[in-house]
């Protein structure tokens, strides 16, 4: 049973949620507006400010594609009216990050900087050298966006250099010469 799938969806007041016959769900709210197709086998059903997903049978796909659609929608009704964000930390002597524009330019230890160009609906700042948000309605696009700034350099295990998730704890190894 999925117990994810069975939890009610609250829609905040500033938020408007559509659902067409399609299955496809137009969430809009101060932020901005999400739209996405869903699987036809799952019912979605609104009253008033509570949503709830109905599945039809208890088969393992439709078990998996109950939850899977809650949590989707739960997030985007999330990202409209809050937003998402993730912040990096760079670590490493001489490591740091600057925007030019719109471009992020990461200096990380390499013979030349790398430059990311954020797409549309995702924002990049940078409060300090050494600290990178990434911001946004989406969750899926503000997680890709920094798991793929944090892929040009991840932490090494063992000076903890690179850039890593804010607050992501790296298991530090010992070197050749340790006992």
């Amino acid at each position: 049973m999925s117990r994810v799938g069975k939890k009610p969806i609250e829609v905040p007041a500033e938020v408007t949620v559509t659902v067409n016959a399609e299955n496809t769900v137009v969430v809009k709210g101060p932020k901005g507006e999400l739209t996405k197709t869903f699987n036809q086998d799952i019912k979605i059903e609104q009253e008033g400010t509570v949503i709830t997903l109905v599945r039809p049978s208890d088969s393992k796909e439709h078990r998996t594609i109950h939850g899977t659609t809650r949590a989707l929608l739960a997030n985007m009704i999330t990202g409209v009216s809050a937003g998402f964000e993730r912040g990096l930390e760079l670590v490493g002597v001489g490591y740091r990050a600057q925007l030019q524009g719109s471009k992020l330019v990461l200096n990380v230890g390499y013979s030349h900087p790398v430059e990311f160009t954020p797409e549309d609906g995702v924002l990049v700042e940078v409060p300090s050298n050494t600290k990178i948000i990434v911001r946004g309605i989406d969750k899926e696009r503000v997680g890709a966006l920094a798991s793929n700034i944090r892929q040009v350099r991840p932490p090494e295990p063992y000076k903890g250099k690179g850039i890593r998730y804010e607050g992501e704890v790296v298991r530090r190894k010992e070197g050749k010469t340790g006992k």
